[in-house]
């Protein structure tokens, strides 16, 4: 895990005597995990295990009216399933209801807590607003002992539902309207997942939380940036009570909000509930298990969490991040198979039509070791469909009438003959091989651009694949609040394709085993439907990023390709200031983005424009700016530099960080490395997203002139600085150690060779 905003808070609370951390998931089981939760799992099991601490799994299962066993049992698959345990940690707030009964009279005996007779309309109308005071219930001032016996008889079931709640006694003319007293419990006759109907009163969400923090001893309470208001409750809550040790403390970093999707539950389930996705594993869902059925590793959703990292300011996160952690992922571990979307058949002429050839075939190229299987071929073959024109464009390199190509690891073949259908429709093909060119080298020498896959009649088997996409077609699909989210749903996002062909081998492949189709993209072997009688494969991504060039956000690669060539004329005329313009028309965030790069950071009217008219540029701007290197030098690096890389190739294909970028820029205004220097660091930064600081010294671009020299000065003072932590060190807590190599990096701004620093610090503190 990468430092950040809450490790230092927890280096700094380490440093002053807290003996071990405990952090908590806390999910709510009235649905699935999304990948926003994913993102908090990584965070705070990731903190458990780099400070050595313990993270518990906790279940909020305050409303019984939304929760069940199944969200419980899918939420615990889910965590482990990332790669994460919580040992013998595994709580419910239902587990504390009696101590928080208990708590609940200990401040109705303060004073501080009271039963109120309206109605919920009626307390949320006499709340008030902003600028406007709220109204004291006419039942605020009862007596401790008519607010302990109506309690007493909410908790007996004497009242139906609605007509008590017990409301802290706070302030009705507070600033923050959630501290005009909220809230504490209400009545709820509704049989419950663990504890029947044992309960009739329910606490709410704000007076639980806290409470199953404190009881269960947690010491960061990590929460996502919507429940900053709630945080002077919480301390509230706790402060009245009292007697907490350690005594939890709420922290928020920001949530996880991807484009082309939506996160909200509420909305989740709504496309559940409506069938407008196949429920909630749908592998087009950004739930955690619907990314599972989709093929995607736990081992690309934790590098995306790292990739994304931990901030204090909600942005949209680049779906091409995400996509860019699951083909890195991917493509290291998935074998090479041969798979046909849409047959198109070949009669090869010149082939005996009895004989069968064995083609040997690697499983990966540029892997012996991964070995190799025979893949059948013969007279009858099946090549893509979109391997084939019958009048090709300029620059074709695949399979057309008189036009020889390379059928992979096989033979060169020519095309002889083309069958068409009444309406002018290709159905078959004939062709030659050339008989000497076995392996797909020519025997003359002769060069042959077209490389195709194939299989055979004999070699292959039917295969039902299913092309998932994006699911919304344009990327803020809850950008406009006239519009509902639900018209923007992509009508391509799922293809099936049934009958499609696999190579034999991949018949006994075990469900969840991931493949790579070769020049088709990444599949997985589905989870539920696949076997041997019913093989079904899902594509978890395609081979490269065909979104970022697409026009109409929201077409299939060969809907592009359709595009008229009047249309296409039209395009290339617009000047790029209207087309920067259009997009942020288009898009919502684009617009707020050049408005806050202009009035919030100053950056001329002709930067901001630039730098907003692309999301993954937008947003990584925006994180660059939350390094602290100035606005006005950023601009200027992000024009003269970054949307040169950009033209390249998308920054949401690129491992490199905004705050990484900005970070740099900060160097080059301390005067730590030159210009030219960060040129080069730029560069390597894109292709290998690794930290700044530490390759300005594995490039030996940085400026100081005696690097030993500045080891020491900084240890000097370092332990200058640091002198209780440095007595207690020298008293034997060697564990300080960690503290003092990561304060001495930080220091020197990686500057420096870590073990030279631990050799100068071990001289130092004796």
């Amino acid at each position: 895990m990468s430092d950040n905003f809450i490790t230092e808070i927890i280096d700094a609370n380490l440093r002053e005597g807290l003996p071990t951390i405990a952090t908590r998931f806390p999910p709510e089981p009235n649905g699935f995990l999304h990948i926003g939760h994913a993102k908090s799992i990584c965070l705070n099991f990731g903190l458990a295990k780099r400070y050595g601490g313990r993270c518990h799994l906790r279940f909020d299962d305050t409303n019984p009216l939304k929760e069940d066993t199944k969200y419980v049992d899918s939420i615990q698959q889910d965590v482990r399933w990332l790669g994460f345990d919580w040992g013998e940690h595994l709580y419910f707030a239902s587990d504390w209801f009696d101590k928080m009964y208990a708590f609940a009279h200990r401040l109705i005996d303060a004073g501080l807590a009271y039963v109120d007779s309206q109605s919920v309309e009626v307390v949320r109308e006499q709340r008030g607003g902003f600028g406007k005071d709220g109204v004291d219930s006419p039942f605020r001032n009862r007596t401790v002992a008519e607010n302990k016996a109506l309690f007493t008889q909410m908790r007996e079931g004497k009242f139906s539902d609605g007509t008590h709640v017990l409301r802290a006694k706070i302030d009705m003319t507070h600033p923050n309207m959630l501290m005009r007293d909220p809230l504490l419990y209400r009545i709820r006759h509704a049989t419950h997942h663990r504890t029947a109907d044992d309960w009739c009163i329910y606490p709410m969400y704000d007076f639980a939380h806290c409470l199953e923090d404190a009881i269960e001893g947690i010491t960061h309470s990590i929460c996502t940036l919507e429940f900053e208001s709630n945080r002077q409750l919480y301390d509230w809550v706790l402060d009245a009570i009292g007697g907490w040790a350690p005594r939890p403390r709420q922290y928020e970093f920001a949530r996880l909000k991807l484009d082309y999707t939506v996160m909200s539950k509420r909305k989740l389930l709504r496309l559940v509930e409506n069938n407008q996705v196949d429920g909630w594993d749908d592998p087009r869902l950004p739930t955690i298990a619907g990314m599972r059925r989709r093929g995607v590793t736990p081992e690309a959703l934790r590098q995306f969490a790292e990739l994304v990292g931990i901030a204090k300011n909600n942005t949209t996160v680049d779906i091409g991040k995400l996509e860019y952690c699951i083909r890195q992922d991917l493509e290291t571990r998935t074998p090479r198979a041969l798979a046909i979307i849409e047959p198109l058949p070949l009669e090869i002429t010149n082939w005996p039509k009895e004989r069968i050839e064995q083609i040997t075939l690697p499983w990966r190229a540029d892997d012996p070791s991964a070995g190799s299987r025979q893949v059948a071929f013969g007279r009858n073959l099946f090549i893509e469909a979109d391997d084939f024109a019958l009048d090709p464009p300029k620059g074709w390199r695949r399979l057309s009438v008189g036009r020889e190509v390379r059928l992979m690891g096989a033979y060169l073949v020519t095309c002889t003959d083309v069958t068409t259908d009444a309406e002018g429709n290709v159905i078959g093909l004939k062709g030659q091989v050339d008989l000497k060119s076995q392996g797909g080298a020519a025997p003359d020498g002769r060069k042959v651009k077209g490389t195709l896959h194939w299989l055979s009649a004999p070699g292959s088997e039917r295969a039902e694949v299913r092309l998932f996409d994006r699911l919304f077609s344009v990327a803020s699909p809850e950008a406009d609040p006239d519009v509902d989210f639900i018209e923007h749903l992509n009508p391509d996002s799922l293809i099936v394709q049934s009958k499609a062909l696999i190579e034999k081998a991949l018949l006994t492949v075990d469900s969840e085993s991931r493949w790579q189709f070769i020049r088709q993209g990444y599949f997985v072997a589905d989870r539920y439907d696949h076997g041997p009688d019913t093989p079904v494969f899902n594509r978890v991504i395609g081979l490269r990023d065909s979104w970022s060039q697409r026009p109409d956000q929201g077409r299939p690669e060969r809907a592009k390709a359709s595009t008229s060539k009047s249309a296409k004329k039209s395009m290339t005329k617009r000047k790029p200031a209207d087309i920067r313009a259009a997009a942020r028309q288009q898009d919502s965030g684009l617009a707020l983005a050049y408005n806050r790069f202009v009035q919030e950071h100053g950056f001329t009217e002709e930067q901001a424009d630039l730098l907003s008219a692309d999301r993954a540029i937008a947003d990584f701007i925006e994180e660059a700016l939350s390094s602290g290197t100035a606005a006005a030098s950023i601009a200027s690096w992000a024009v003269n530099q970054l949307l040169v890389l950009h033209r390249q190739s998308s920054m949401s294909q690129r491992p490199m960080r905004g705050k990484q970028f900005g970070e740099l820029v900060g160097l080059t205004d301390s005067n730590t490395i030159s210009k030219s220097a960060a040129k080069s660091v730029l560069a390597e930064m894109a292709r290998t997203g690794r930290d700044p600081t530490l390759l300005v010294d594995e490039l030996g671009v940085g400026k100081a002139a005696d690097p030993s020299a500045l080891v020491g000065e900084a240890i000097d003072g370092l332990l200058l600085e640091y002198a209780d932590e440095t007595a207690r060190y020298r008293a034997g807590e060697r564990q300080l150690m960690g503290f003092f190599m990561g304060q001495a990096m930080r220091r020197l701004k990686g500057k420096a060779d870590g073990q030279v620093v631990r050799t100068e610090l071990l001289a130092r503190l004796g």
